[in-house]
């Protein structure tokens, strides 16, 4: 099976952490791709789905609350984008986005460890790829 990984880089750092941890799960063998941000992940998920190169794709990124509404917007169109390319093209993409309230949160979700939510990402791609082979 081939995967990708799709990664928001707004926060560098974060976005170094959760591609570690997803591909530490993909075993190093997946495809990273960049986008600016969180909300660029379901149409570079899309381009992705539809090569047909890929039994899934992680998507990844980090989302950080500030003083306005832009937080709101950000985490609930990304989500729904990376759900309307999974049901659209069949093709799991996972949500791997960090919707936090601060860096503190962000950090104890990345970098290893139980919460890290590149890992659990590429699980949940592995996991559905596998499912759709097995029907």
């Amino acid at each position: 099976m081939k995967f990708a990984i799709v990664v928001g880089r707004f926060y560098e750092d974060l976005a170094e952490r959760l591609v570690a941890g997803a591909q530490g799960v993909f075993g190093g063998e997946a495809d990273v791709f960049d986008v600016p941000g969180a909300f660029e992940l379901p149409l570079a998920a899309q381009y992705l789905a539809e090569t047909g190169r890929y039994d899934g794709v992680a998507c990844l990124g980090a989302v950080i609350r500030g003083e306005t509404d832009h937080y709101d917007y950000v985490c609930a169109e990304t989500a729904r984008g990376i759900m309307k390319v999974s049901l659209k093209t069949g093709v799991p993409c996972a949500f791997g986005v960090l919707t936090v309230e601060n860096m503190d949160q962000a950090l104890a979700r990345t970098g290893g460890g139980k919460r890290d939510q590149g890992a659990h990402a590429a699980e949940a791609v592995i996991t559905l790829a596998r499912l759709k082979t097995s029907l």
